[in-house]
């Protein structure tokens, strides 16, 4: 058996007090547990010890998810997924008050994100949302409007998530070491929400055609999105403005727009 497969971006956290403050962050016992990417269990059996409802486990790697079955084999409450979470239907897996984990290969990790973004059931179903990203990556999904990691994905995650707490995880963590640190974010979905957009997909497609051009003013851009009596429907909106310099509100309102039949 050989460890780890780089073509899955393997990197096992092996970091006890890392793996504690993980667990930490929410309330286990009771909960519908899903975890993404388990590796060989480091986290997993510290979730199982904590008597979760129940504990769904995906894995893509068929040895490791093996290996995970032969353990929790007498357990009902265990189910474990040999799958590509990208081409799972993961929301049909969140029953309610369900928190969900990942320690996401690096190579993957936005879509995943972008997958959870789309569910029709986020809230009512989905507490909490706890991922570990590569440290670049989660400085853009947490940036801020007018700092200089903000983008698409900040923009998107803004829309159906709060970030609730964030720490940096050092390539001591892990075996074996990744050449990059990592970036724990607690998510919890957003109860209320100010837009009517009915598809992420058209926002996700809005911020690419308008951020195609990220050093260029959006007058161009927007037009291939919206007619001149819809842009002029936007308060505050400066065509002279790059994409960065536009607030995620406007984006949600474009979308909108861009939906309207």
């Amino acid at each position: 058996m050989k460890y780890p497969k780089k073509s899955l971006g393997q990197n096992f956290l092996i970091d006890k007090n890392i793996i504690k403050k993980i667990i930490s962050l929410v309330e286990i016992k009771n909960k519908n547990i899903v975890e993404i990417g388990p590796g060989k269990g480091a986290l997993t059996h510290e979730i199982f010890k904590l008597k979760p409802e129940t504990l769904t486990l995906v894995e893509k790697d068929f040895v490791i998810a093996k290996e995970l079955g032969k353990y929790f084999l007498s357990n009902k409450n265990v189910k474990i997924f040999n799958k590509d979470v990208l081409k799972l239907d993961l929301e049909n897996l969140c029953k309610k008050n369900s928190v969900i984990f990942g320690n996401l290969p690096f190579n993957i990790s936005s879509q995943i994100l972008v997958k959870i973004l789309k569910f029709k059931f986020l809230p009512s179903n989905v507490t909490d949302i706890i991922f570990m990203f590569q440290k670049e990556l989660g400085e853009k999904i947490i940036a801020k409007f007018l700092t200089s990691d903000y983008c698409r994905l900040s923009i998107l995650t803004n829309f159906r998530l709060n970030i609730l707490n964030n720490f940096v995880v050092s390539p001591n963590c892990f075996f074996p070491k990744p050449k990059v640190h990592s970036m724990v974010i607690h998510f919890q979905p957003k109860k209320k929400i100010n837009f009517k957009i009915k598809k992420i997909s058209n926002l996700e497609k809005v911020t690419n055609i308008i951020f195609s051009n990220k050093r260029k003013m959006i007058n161009k851009n927007i037009k291939k999105l919206l007619s001149n009596k819809k842009i002029k429907k936007i308060i505050k909106l400066d065509l002279k403005a790059r994409p960065s310099d536009i607030n995620p509100d406007i984006y949600y309102k474009i979308t909108e727009l861009y939906e309207e039949d």
